[in-house]
């Protein structure tokens, strides 16, 4: 039986363990499958080794892959690691400049990129870098090299060099340099071993009920090591894949493939909760009651039994009303892993009184990415947690100052060319600090309280920790988005965005003008709606932390608009500095 000891090993290890017919799919734009076996996928991938050889590339070269989910960026991947060159995946939506810098930084000798828009961005700094020999696209474009022509070179040549040269690479050899979005300034590499990512996904095996020939939809971005991760954890367990390439058309993907898994985060999930209350609020006489009572049953869920009363009713809920849920997802989902932000308490009761299990994950690109997972078993898990550590992983928490540090085999090499900055996260007993404060629940679920940088001081010296107080405010379904303010400020501020679809039937109720967002954002009577939910959710905090004042945008905020980074985080230094005004008009008082 073949080992998984290096990430291209995992394809072996499918091939030999539970080989299947369609490993790896991706839809066409006539509406179609491509479907690829386990056994064309090895045979693409050793074909594309041979020919990234012919083409010069070297064990430890650095490699760029700008791309959307497909099983191309599968192919790419696993080619170059068993040749022992470096995998540096790009967010397809940043800017010139910071390919630029990424570029430099890494010195990347090869380039691939999905489509005619990434070639252009990547031939804007082409001059600008010296390292980059060239660029390839991987869909067809004129005049332009194709990662096919690799493929071609490889055919009927033999793999004997590839396996050479794969048998000189070790678990502990660099794989990947993955830079951080960059949401306080100038993004880091990463540095990511083989061990560091496989020793993530075997303790991540041994924690989720995935089983082979699981059907999972993937959407979130690979070049971010969370769904990468979750990718080798697929195809270690013999799980197929099929990716969805526009976040837009999720739900009609999950209709079409009905998986048994996939992974999102929180923002993802409250758009399809907030869609379910505006159909349940359009609904009318015990249509509207059902819902409502189903609602308020699932509020009420936990992870303890409660009893014969509860779960003969819940178990009518779920069939008058959550079982309309599961059928907008497939009707075969088995459960959703979610990360990358917390997510509402609120969401997880309902989603799992509705029978889809939903459970967190907690982790950093840092360290592969998971320290700890929700678990499956409901005696072992805690609502508002993301769980316990996964196999071989040490979390502590800093008496002092409450910060989260977590140590194992997934913990990175370090950041590239930057041994200042891994010092500073990486102690001398090899503890990773997480920048994140948290605690403990019954003893060992981890709970995350909020991010140690996002702690600030009002201008009468208290501090405030602005994380839990957006979660709160987050629950109103009026609420899009939200980002607290006043640093340095009297008081505690905040600029929301609002959600279009609650905004819009609030104003039709109301007999007001809906002809466009800014419009209703300005109405008296929206104004106080937003005053009352303020006054609502402002009772769960102290004096210093209630939001006095607020500013609505009519907007939205987004990966293209600079907002958001590509795993829907806010970046809260840009947006400080994009309203910089709203904030101002704020505080004008």
């Amino acid at each position: 039986m073949a080992e998984f000891r290096r990430l291209f090993d995992v394809l072996d290890y499918q091939l030999k363990k539970f080989p299947l017919e369609d490993a790896l799919c991706r839809k066409q734009v006539d509406g179609g499958w491509v479907k690829y076996s386990t056994e064309a996928t090895k045979q693409v991938v050793d074909k594309l080794s041979i020919g990234l050889l012919a083409a010069g590339i070297k064990k430890d070269d650095k490699i760029a892959i700008i791309s959307g989910n497909r099983p191309e960026w599968n192919f790419l991947d696993l080619a170059l690691l068993q040749i022992g060159a470096v995998n540096v995946p790009i967010y397809p939506t940043i800017t010139p400049k910071e390919y630029r810098f990424i570029f430099n930084d890494a010195e990347i000798k090869m380039c691939f990129v999905e489509n005619e828009e990434l070639y252009k961005k990547v031939k804007e700094i082409e001059a600008d870098v010296e390292s980059l020999i060239a660029i390839y696209s991987i869909n067809d474009l004129s005049g332009v090299k194709n990662w096919k022509q690799l493929v071609e070179a490889g055919e009927g040549k033999s793999v004997d060099e590839v396996r050479a040269i794969s048998d000189t690479v070790d678990p502990m050899d660099l794989a990947t340099i993955i830079y951080t979005s960059g949401t306080t300034g100038t993004p880091k590499g990463v540095m990511l071993s083989h061990n560091n990512i496989a020793a993530n996904v075997r303790s991540v095996c041994a924690t989720l009920p995935l089983e082979a020939g699981n059907k999972n939809l993937s959407f979130l971005p690979l070049c971010h090591i969370f769904e990468r991760t979750v990718i080798y954890t697929y195809m270690y367990s013999g799980c197929r894949v099929y990716y969805c390439d526009q976040l837009d058309k999720v739900a009609d993907f999950l209709k079409e493939v009905g998986p048994h898994y996939f992974s999102t985060v929180p923002r993802l999930l409250e758009k399809v909760f907030d869609k379910i209350m505006a159909t349940g609020n359009a609904l009318t006489g015990t249509k509207r009651k059902l819902f409502f009572w189903a609602m308020d049953l699932g509020q009420e869920w936990d992870y303890s039994n409660k009893g014969f009363v509860y779960n003969t009713k819940l178990a009518l809920a779920r069939k008058l009303i959550f079982s309309k849920w599961k059928e907008a997802l497939g009707g075969n989902v088995l459960g959703i892993i979610t990360g990358a932000a917390a997510l509402q308490a609120r969401l997880e009761r309902v989603f799992n009184a509705a029978g889809i299990p939903v459970k967190q994950g907690y982790g950093m690109t840092e360290t592969s990415p998971v320290l700890t997972i929700s678990r499956f078993d409901e005696s072992d898990a805690r609502i508002g947690t993301v769980g316990r550590a996964i196999d071989g992983v040490e979390i502590k928490i800093d008496p002092k100052t409450k910060e989260i540090c977590g140590r194992g085999p997934n913990i990175m090499m370090g950041y590239y060319k930057r041994p200042d900055a891994t010092a500073e996260v990486i102690d001398s007993e090899g503890w990773m600090h997480t920048g994140d404060c948290g605690e403990f629940i019954d003893g060992k679920y981890l709970k995350i309280t909020d991010r140690i940088k996002q702690l600030f001081k009002t201008s009468g010296g208290k501090y405030v920790a602005p994380g839990p107080i957006e979660n709160k405010f987050a629950e109103s379904t009026f609420i899009e988005q939200i980002m607290i303010t006043g640093i340095d400020r009297k008081f505690v501020g905040a600029l929301i965005t609002p959600s279009v679809d609650a905004l819009t039937t609030f104003c039709k109720e109301k007999n007001l003008d809906t002809s466009d967002l800014e419009c209703m954002c300005s109405h008296a009577e929206v104004l106080q709606k937003f005053q009352e939910i303020c006054d609502e959710y402002n009772v769960n905090f102290s004096k210093v932390e209630k939001v006095k004042r607020f500013k609505i945008l009519p907007t939205e905020w987004t990966i293209e608009g600079g907002e958001m980074t590509p795993t829907m985080k806010p970046k809260k230094k840009f947006i400080r500095e994009k309203y910089a005004s709203e904030i101002e008009e704020i505080y004008d008082v």
